[in-house]
């Protein structure tokens, strides 16, 4: 789940879901009236299907039969339902901004301005590529090699990492100040591996991506574009090459290159340092991190081996790649082509609206998550996963106190740990303040740069300052949550609290087994292979004796290797290593929520059975319920090359079968497929 973050925030998307019906606690739960909330809907099931040969399928298989990807998605699941829900309540808010007059720099005016500016197509359709030609003239200008550095350095400013990307986040051996992170980007397609692998869909894929290269160089009239997408390919494909894996950059350890300003300038000598942390807007500051020091060996190589001529080139398509969404539909229809249609399978754009609240979630986001909570988030839900939060606090305590495979001295340091855990529920304490931010109404493309500048200089600003404790790296309307290894904290907005992760009229079994796990699941972030090797302090230290993290390894290598066996499409695996922190997080968070729940009934007192099922039941179908997605086959081949999640499929039944608790609710047995034998069973936390 959700999204794990060292440094440099790592999204990783939560797949969810939101029942359409709503529910309350009564002995059935699927014959009530439409106006009730159902917490678990019997008709999703498919009790054709034992639970202990695949739980998946007998959970939900109802609902994936039922519930096709749309035309306009590349998967549907819980994560587009329930952000479904939330954009029809901000699109009403939109609305109202854009249909009134509030005063000049107001929050209404800005949101109302910027949605009126996106749903302006009629004006968009004229302007065709005007919008960015100053950014074109700019690239036309260069002569020297200064000049390049500079232009890149700019266009970093508006959300463009050409070449390579700069972050000032927290210094992962040292939280309480913030450090410059250098870091290896400047390519279009997903992940390096679309470049170097060559099997037939690979090539087919390189061969679209330089068709859709040439297009759009065909659509500002660039003459030859067929040898100039060649050319930008070749470039990307050699910082392909030079790049980090995912499954290697996903180690802390290996991008944590510290190093003076002055040993920088030294190793890298091609790249003009000076003139680049100047056009930025970075000064004094003596050391930094560089996340992959071969990238920008090759790199500080290749600035000499290419003409000026040949980075202009790339510089032109770098621009035209980000912004082409923003300009005329020849350009967003050609984007759309290849980005949606050939690499996700997606057959038809969204409605308008959606893209320009989109467009504003990635740009404003937090002002129109505060317009948001306004009107959509009950401080009583607030208080309530307040109370969850520290229950599953308590159950992981005592777990971990409990522990066989690990000594005292590790536990000691783990509960150090564990009991420093910050928690945020909602939305920030205290806003980002937009007040320098100018919107207006009649143009889109200076909005969105508008926009991007104002973020970018607000993270350029943070150096040299203390840490801002209240600064959140999600807006609370997003359907998601994260743990922050630096800051050693959980966070849930409330986009996420809402069924069927969370309602106060469902019974706790349901609770539990969905924004319990998801509680459960970021605790146990700061405690799998890679959250694990930061301390209390949110600091990259090892907290561990060197035997018990060879215990830890090796009960983490059985999950690697169940995942590395599930074949989701025909010879396309599960990258057991890639997925590793998230599948510990999966069985870690589900174990703590199912113990959390059991604690409660002790305390409440068990819950009669509601529609045939124990209360350990519904919780394994809740967590069954917020894993349904269907996918189409060209998202999964991408995802599981880039995604640290593993499809919902074995988010569900690959904790599960690790689970006695899950055996004993079901009544599984030794040999049933759901029923990992002892010598397979990881049991980490």
């Amino acid at each position: 789940m959700m999204k794990i973050l060292t440094t440099i925030p790592l999204l990783a998307f939560a797949f969810l879901y939101a029942c359409n019906s709503p529910s309350t606690k009564t002995e059935s739960s699927t014959t009530v009236n439409n106006h009730d909330l159902i917490a678990f809907d019997i008709r999703n099931m498919d009790t054709t299907v034992s639970a202990c040969d695949n739980f998946y399928q007998y959970a939900i298989g109802g609902w994936l039969k039922n519930n096709p990807v749309p035309s306009t998605e590349s998967r549907w699941s819980s994560f587009n339902i329930v952000s479904d829900s939330n954009d029809l309540k901000i699109k009403r808010i939109l609305e109202e901004y854009a249909s009134k007059d509030f005063e000049d720099g107001s929050m209404q005016q800005k949101i109302g301005d910027f949605y009126k500016s996106i749903m302006d197509s009629v004006h968009i359709e004229e302007l065709g590529y005007q919008p960015i030609q100053k950014e074109i003239e700019k690239i036309a200008a260069i002569k020297s090699n200064e000049d390049l550095i500079a232009l890149i350095a700019d266009q970093r400013s508006i959300s463009i990492n050409s070449l390579f990307g700069i972050y000032i986040g927290q210094d992962n051996k040292n939280s309480e100040q913030y450090i410059t992170r250098l870091s290896q980007a400047g390519i279009g397609l997903p992940d390096r591996d679309y470049y170097t692998n060559d099997d037939n869909k690979s090539k087919e894929i390189q061969a679209a991506y330089i068709k859709h290269i040439s297009n759009t160089f065909k659509l500002v009239g660039k003459e030859n574009p067929e040898e100039l997408a060649k050319k930008v390919y070749d470039i990307e494909n050699s910082l392909a090459k030079a790049s980090m894996t995912r499954v290697d950059s996903r180690n802390p350890e290996n991008t944590y290159n510290k190093m003076s300003l002055k040993t920088l300038k030294s190793s890298y000598p091609n790249i003009n340092w000076d003139i680049y942390f100047t056009t930025i807007g970075l000064q004094e500051f003596d050391s930094l991190i560089v996340s992959q020091p071969e990238f920008f060996a090759a790199l500080n190589k290749m600035m000499t081996e290419r003409s000026i001529d040949e980075w202009k080139t790339y510089l032109n398509w770098r621009l035209l790649n980000a912004y082409s969404s923003e300009l005329s539909s020849d350009f967003v229809n050609e984007n759309f082509n290849f980005y949606a249609k050939t690499l996700s399978g997606t057959q038809e754009m969204k409605p308008l609206w959606k893209r320009a609240l989109a467009k504003l979630n990635h740009n404003i986001g937090e002002l129109v998550g505060k317009a948001f909570v306004e009107k959509h988030f009950s401080k009583e839900a607030k208080e309530d996963v307040g109370e969850m939060v520290e229950n599953l606090r308590s159950v992981f305590r005592d777990r971990i106190n409990k522990l066989e495979w690990m000594s005292e001295h590790t536990k000691e340091q783990a509960i150090d740990k564990l009991e420093a855990f910050n928690y945020k529920i909602g939305y920030p304490d205290e806003w980002k303040n937009y007040d320098d931010l100018i919107i207006s109404a009649d143009n889109k493309v200076d909005n969105i740069l508008n926009s991007r500048k104002f973020n970018f200089n607000l993270m350029i600003q943070k150096l040299g300052k203390p840490i801002d404790p209240n600064e959140w790296f999600m807006s609370p309307q997003t359907v998601n949550a994260y743990y922050a290894s630096s800051k050693n904290e959980i966070v849930f907005p409330a986009g996420i609290l809402q069924p069927p992760f969370y309602s106060v009229n469902f019974d706790d079994a349901v609770n539990y087994g969905g924004i319990g796990a998801v509680i459960g699941h970021e605790f146990t972030h700061g405690f799998d292979d890679q959250g694990s090797k930061y301390d209390a302090s949110g600091n990259l230290k090892n907290w561990w004796t060197a035997k018990d993290r060879e215990r830890f390894d090796s009960r983490a290598q059985k999950v690697i290797d169940q995942f590395n066996k599930f074949e989701p499409l025909d010879s396309l695996f599960v990258n057991g290593e890639l997925t590793l922190g998230e599948n510990i997080a999966d069985l870690g968070g589900a174990t703590l929520a199912f113990h959390a729940l059991e604690k409660d009934m002790q305390e409440k007192g068990a819950t009669k059975n509601i529609d045939g099922f124990t209360y350990q039941q519904r919780f394994f179908l809740s967590w069954a319920q917020i894993w349904h997605m269907n996918m189409t086959n060209e998202e999964l081949r991408k995802r599981i090359a880039t995604d640290p999640h593993s499809p919902g499929k074995y988010r569900v039944n690959g904790p599960l079968s690790n689970m006695p608790e899950f055996f004993e609710a079901f009544n599984c047995a030794e040999g049933d497929s759901m029923v990992n034998s002892d010598t397979l069973k990881a049991v980490i936390w």
